[in-house]
């Protein structure tokens, strides 16, 4: 595949510049979801499967943008000397654009320009996070081509405000940092609020992390997303008027149930119970696994489902048919929706020995409820964004 991609650089952009490779995963977020925003704990890890970013010099002011993955948007092409904004015309293309934009509006002149190919082989709108990806994976190209000394963090945050500023979406900060922060065999427990945070070891023992796509394509920014995240805005200021605290996530689940009725719309309600409960679940659920019970990490992802599909309503359908359909396998520890929801994709954790029938008995009870073909993936856990070396 890499020699595949030089081949097709140098047949797009004409060029005989060196050529730099990097790479940035796509993520999976083991449990705490919807809580990143709410300032409360994640629990994701990367994956080995990403973005790849081949990038060349140029002579000139000319920015030349490809994905393999949207041929037929062709290249996108921009001067290091224009006033960038979004275009929609630019399609996929904005998302390094808003990152380009980050690295100017803090002073680093683009001196010349460059031809990045891009392609991905995380699967387009399964929630696994490729606009992130795609993200940083220009940060850290950018980074080494500039010669800037930003820190990973420094570059977590410069990609979350690319995608809150330039693209629209108020994505809290738990994707970027997986995938900048990634370690290989470790998931990050990740405080949103206080980025504080600790690498644990994946040791599931004779069981893998299994990830099943719905194929119901979702597109966040056309998502509830943005709208949940303003019902739990709204909750946290009326809680505010009695409590001192900064976000949702400062609450324990005691504190919110002694206060909830300062929330006075009862869908805000549900919503800020999702929040604060997932955040406790999921610092529970680390411990748990540090401890080696697996078995109750398992619970807890699945009490996390149920309460993304009761209070936090960002299931669907497809989600919960893959859910209800990996619970009834034998060799299924805990299974979940990940992501932002409203499609996208599953995870579980499966006996190694059952995993080559549970896909196929989850795919047939998927495809007869559904009519779609859901998409499984063993997960491997890799390091975080990087360059490569392709030879």
């Amino acid at each position: 595949m890499t020699e595949q991609l030089l081949q097709q650089f140098k047949q797009i952009f004409n060029t005989d510049q060196p050529i730099r490779t990097f790479f940035a995963p796509g993520r999976v977020n083991l449990i705490g979801e919807h809580t990143d925003y709410n300032g409360g704990h994640v629990f994701p890890c990367a994956l080995t499967f990403g973005t790849y970013a081949l990038v060349a010099p140029r002579n000139d002011q000319s920015i030349r943008l490809y994905s393999v993955n949207f041929p037929n948007v062709g290249i996108i092409e921009l001067s290091t000397q224009d006033q960038l904004e979004f275009q929609k015309e630019h399609d996929w293309a904005n998302y390094p654009i808003g990152v380009i934009k980050e690295f100017t509006d803090r002073g680093d002149q683009l001196k010349t320009g460059f031809d990045v190919l891009y392609y991905g082989n995380i699967p387009n709108g399964a929630g696994l996070s490729s606009s992130a990806s795609i993200e940083l994976v220009t940060a850290v190209a950018l980074q080494s081509i500039l010669e800037t000394t930003f820190s990973s963090v420094d570059l977590v945050k410069m990609s979350q405000h690319a995608e809150n500023e330039f693209i629209g979406v108020s994505c809290g900060i738990m994707d970027q940092f997986a995938i900048g922060m990634g370690k290989e065999d470790h998931a990050i427990l990740l405080n949103c609020q206080t980025l504080d945070y600790q690498y644990s070891p994946i040791v599931l023992e004779d069981a893998s992390l299994v990830i099943a796509n719905t194929n119901k394509r979702r597109t966040l920014a056309d998502s509830k997303y943005n709208e949940r995240r303003s019902e739990c805005e709204r909750a946290l200021s009326q809680l505010q008027k009695e409590l001192s605290i900064q976000s949702l996530g400062d609450l324990t689940p005691e504190q919110f149930e002694q206060h909830r009725h300062l929330i006075e719309n009862d869908v805000d309600q549900k919503r800020a119970k999702h929040a604060v409960y997932e955040n406790a679940r999921t610092i529970l659920a680390v411990e748990k696994l540090q401890q080696g019970d697996i078995e109750s990490f398992g619970q807890l992802m699945c009490d996390s489902h149920t309460s993304l599909r009761d209070d936090y309503e960002v299931t669907g359908f497809e989600l919960d048919t893959l859910v209800e359909a990996a619970l009834s396998q034998a060799g299924v520890i805990g299974s979940r929706m990940t992501g932002a929801g409203f499609g996208g994709c599953t995870v579980s954790i499966v006996k190694n020995d059952k995993i080559e029938e549970f896909i196929q008995e989850v795919g047939k009870r998927y495809n007869e409820k559904t009519g779609l073909t859901a998409d499984f993936y063993v997960a491997n856990v890799g390091d975080g964004a990087k360059e490569i070396n392709m030879n």
